[in-house]
């Protein structure tokens, strides 16, 4: 058995490609992120990865369209998206493959 704290990940990333994950697997990332109101993603893509979003709790914004607790999102590779927290809120985050640096900031 192997037994980690999620508040010890970057970011609540926990599976993926990278040295501290749980599980180690260059297919996919996942993260569970609790995020305050107020907080932001700067506007960014993806060139090789897909993101899903579930919201868990709270409401978020993405590109400005307002989701709520239950609702999936899948923002495909090469499509820009920035992310607002409206209030305190948790989101499981799944990328597709696991790249870790296929994280790109638009000029926006």
């Amino acid at each position: 058995m192997k037994v980690q704290k999620l508040q010890d990940k970057f970011k609540g990333w926990f599976i993926g490609d990278f040295e501290n994950a749980i599980v180690r697997d260059k297919n996919f990332e996942i993260a569970v992120k609790y995020d305050k109101a107020g907080d932001t993603v700067k506007k960014h893509f993806h060139k090789f990865c897909d993101e899903i979003t579930v919201v868990v709790k709270g409401n978020i914004l993405i590109n400005g369209q307002k989701f709520s607790e239950g609702d999936i999102i899948l923002i495909e590779k090469n499509e820009a998206a920035d992310y607002v927290s409206i209030d305190d809120s948790i989101t499981v985050i799944v990328k597709i493959p696991s790249i870790p640096d296929d994280k790109h900031y638009t000029s926006e």
